[in-house]
């Protein structure tokens, strides 16, 4: 019986991540930590005198408060083995900015909480989510991309991306460690119920004007919010450590994922870029993105062959446009095999 604690647990994913594991009954309770109040979905699990369920408002970019949470009499009742790791991805996070020595708050959090469950006799197992987004892409649309593909180490890259690559290289790095078993789920754009989408670096920031190169348009590959949480359940369970790419059925071009959720780009010929970029700087207007970097110019899709192999896992949802309510049609999830 695992004793299992979720970061970021107030935002979507880890919501969901909390919401399956409850439902596991191979998991004997939950630490649930968040950045904010427990939210509203959360009532029926904290109820009751012995609920399965804790939440604990901890900022885990900082310090003090995490190293206070891993000493606390909480964490120490709680005996807790396994470690889930969801990075802040939700519509407050402020996933570049920087904090003390120019440190991305997502790096920092991730190196502090590696740190801990390393130092924590009793935690045993890691469970991270990481990005596929940190790949190099080469030119084009046809890029199939396994876990030996290369990493982007181009100085230029963006920020966001920077931020992703140095999490993948600390969680990377302690793969093999004898005491704690550490498993990195590199999963590319995350589609929630409702149509809203995450961890995407070419959707990520300020919802201002964007650009995009003309003539590009990247294919995105895409995975359930569900689906995320069903690979970290499997994870969870199984005995294998290492990097999986984890992924759903679909993919689509950039341009459609981004007018489903109402975030077009603007197509720019590539020699204008900078002088459009350096025109709306000068006005004043917010231009989100450059439109100039690999992500934003050439697709990949993911061999998740490993993952189904190692771990058990598959996808269960399919992703594509349902008619809601009031008539619109809204990007959506539905589970075609029951887990």
């Amino acid at each position: 019986m695992a004793r299992v604690m979720v970061t970021h647990a107030d935002e979507p994913i880890g919501r969901r991540v909390v919401k399956t594991l409850y439902h596991d009954e191979r998991v004997q309770s939950i630490l649930a930590v968040g950045h904010g109040p427990p939210p509203r979905s959360f009532d029926r699990f904290l109820a009751g005198s012995e609920p399965r369920v804790e939440y604990a408002r901890v900022d885990l970019a900082k310090h003090r408060p995490v190293s206070d949470l891993f000493h606390s009499t909480r964490f120490r009742s709680a005996e807790i083995d396994t470690m889930v790791y969801v990075p802040r991805h939700g519509a407050t996070a402020e996933d570049s900015a920087p904090i003390l020595g120019g440190v991305a708050e997502r790096t920092a959090e991730t190196r502090l909480l590696m740190q801990h469950c390393l130092e924590a006799p009793g935690v045993s197992n890691l469970v991270a989510l990481g990005s596929a987004f940190v790949y190099r892409l080469p030119p084009g649309n046809v890029n199939r991309l396994d876990e030996h593909s290369e990493l982007d180490l181009d100085p230029e890259v963006a920020p966001e991306i920077r931020s992703w690559i140095d999490c993948d290289m600390i969680l990377h790095g302690e793969v093999h460690n004898d005491r704690v078993r550490v498993v990195l789920l590199r999963v590319p754009t995350v589609v929630a119920s409702g149509g809203y989408v995450y961890l995407n670096p070419a959707l990520a920031g300020a919802r201002g004007r964007r650009l995009r190169a003309l003539g590009f348009d990247p294919i995105c590959a895409l995975v359930s919010d569900k689906d995320v949480a069903h690979a970290i359940r499997a994870a969870l369970h199984a005995r294998s450590s290492g990097v999986y790419n984890i992924a759903g059925r679909e993919a689509v071009p950039l341009s459609v994922l981004s007018r489903w959720i109402g975030r077009s780009a603007t197509p720019v010929p590539d020699p204008l870029i900078p002088l459009a970029t350096s025109l709306a700087r000068l006005l004043g207007v917010d231009f989100a993105g450059s439109g100039r970097a690999p992500h934003l110019r050439y697709g990949f899709t993911l061999d998740t062959r490993r993952a189904e192999r190692d771990l058990g896992f598959e996808p269960l949802d399919r992703i594509g446009l349902a008619r809601a309510g009031d008539g619109s049609l809204r990007l959506e999830t539905v589970s075609v095999v029951h887990a």
